[in-house]
């Protein structure tokens, strides 16, 4: 499986950014797919991330904010983030976890919310 994130970029505190997360290959190997961010000096955390049965998980920082979704006719997993602040600037990832206990994680892309 691999996963190809997009859609970061530069944004004002109080706008809003869509990341994407398009996933090749062997997609049937797919248990659960999600979004983590790792901001400078700190470790890489959970956003949001999709469990089983289909709901979903959200950290309590993003709640209310931001939103998972997917297509799965697209193989894309989504990321719509709304009310940006400074605090949400990282390097965001979309990881899935496959059968048998493999994780893949894209390539990650930055998002940058100034002030």
């Amino acid at each position: 499986v691999q996963l190809q994130a997009s859609g970061g970029g530069l944004v004002q505190a109080g706008g809003y950014l869509r990341l994407s997360c398009a996933a090749s290959g062997s997609i049937f190997s797919i248990n659960v797919m999600g979004w983590y961010r790792e901001a400078p000096g700190k470790l890489r955390e959970l956003v949001a991330t999709f469990i089983s049965g289909g709901t979903t998980n959200y950290a309590d920082s993003v709640k209310g904010r931001f939103t998972i979704s997917r297509d799965d006719a697209k193989n894309t997993m989504y990321l719509q983030m709304n009310s940006l602040t400074p605090e949400d600037t990282a390097v965001y990832y979309c990881r899935a976890s496959l059968h048998g206990g493999i994780v893949r994680w894209g390539r990650g892309t930055q998002v940058t919310v100034s002030s």
